[in-house]
């Protein structure tokens, strides 16, 4: 924990008006930024003598549509050197766009790919800005929480047409029988066998 502690203070000291605040948890120092300052932020922590953060482990974000500030975007860094860890976050809203960190980790070009696949997070000067996990005609952000769970389209193979097609999904009830009782009072046929037996017996 004295490590950490150390790094903390030696961060906002040399960061101090980059940082919005700092805190450690889980073994983790937690930095929150603007995310205008997130290139000179995270070019310091990779380059600098006292961090070394030299390794982009992830980039992820998470979806709070209540709020104005709808996406929170999360970089995990990893100091080999230090064995120290770093989760870097910052709030934005749907239509901000921000700076791809490609020229300083080079490793996170198909990281922000994925970001946009799932939640349309753009990323200016990205050299390769497009869907990495989804298909080009895919419509929606999967991991946004308004997404629906089926889905807008679905995909299949037309044996007539001899090509993918892509179709409304569909959601067909027909052979399904759904049982809503709680398990513990037991199933409607269930119950029925016993009421049967009762009156046998």
């Amino acid at each position: 924990m004295k490590d950490l502690l150390d790094l903390e203070k030696k961060i906002n000291s040399e960061l101090a008006s980059k940082i919005k605040s700092s805190q450690i948890k889980h073994n983790h120092l937690y930095l929150n930024i603007d995310y205008h300052q997130l290139i000179e932020v995270l070019g310091f922590l990779k380059n600098s003598t006292t961090t070394k953060f030299k390794q982009l482990v992830d980039i992820t974000a998470v979806d709070y549509p209540q709020e104005n500030k709808r996406f929170k975007v999360v970089y995990l860094l990893l100091s080999h050197e230090f064995n120290s860890r770093i989760v870097l976050s910052f709030f934005i809203n749907e239509n901000e766009v921000i700076p791809s960190i490609t020229e300083i980790f080079p490793s996170s070009n198909w990281m922000e790919r994925e970001v946009f696949d799932m939640y349309g997070i753009k990323f200016k000067d990205h050299p390769d800005l497009r869907r990495i996990l989804t298909d080009y005609n895919f419509e929606g952000f999967p991991l946004r929480k308004d997404f629906p769970l089926t889905g807008h389209n679905e995909v299949r193979y037309s044996e007539d047409e001899k090509k993918v097609i892509y179709e409304p999904v569909k959601l067909e009830q027909n052979y399904r029988n759904f049982d809503y009782e709680s398990p513990w009072e037991g199933t409607k046929y269930i119950k029925e066998e016993i009421e049967s037996n009762d009156k046998k017996n």
